[in-house]
């Protein structure tokens, strides 16, 4: 019992003595920004932030959220090792007719422990397409 309380102290101690160059995970995305475009309403509304973990320890995402419940992210369930990649995905309902532009919040044990990525488009219904771009189309074919 006395050994093991002494080996948890001496860890203890070395860690405290190794904290000046402590291990740190770093996330690192491709892209913080997606870009949907134009998209068709009922279209698949998925897309994937891809990451890498560039620090030297393994980074454990703790929660995402989103700025309101259109936007569904999922995130990786176990740490991402140093050096591995990593996905968070998101979907979108794209049943809502409307410009898109929403943020995603990524809580991590990061350097970085908090990440904005954003996206953005516009979802259409070209089944009721406007009357101003009907206008538009037909003076177009003339």
């Amino acid at each position: 019992m006395m050994k093991n309380l002494i080996a948890v102290l001496f860890v203890g101690l070395m860690s405290l003595g190794s904290f000046a160059q402590e291990k740190v995970a770093k996330i690192e995305f491709k892209t913080d920004v997606i870009d949907y475009g134009t998209i068709e309403k009922g279209a698949d509304g998925v897309r994937v932030f891809e990451f890498t973990n560039t620090g030297d320890a393994p980074l454990v995402i703790s929660n995402v959220k989103s700025t309101c419940g259109c936007t569904v992210p999922k995130k990786p369930k176990g740490p991402i090792m140093p050096g591995e990649t990593g996905e968070i995905e998101v979907k979108y309902d794209t049943k809502r007719v409307n410009p898109i532009r929403k943020t995603i919040t990524v809580f991590s044990n990061a350097e970085t422990p908090t990440v904005a990525l954003k996206i953005k488009g516009l979802v259409v219904d070209s089944n009721k397409t406007s009357v101003l771009e009907k206008k538009s189309k037909s003076m177009l074919e003339q």
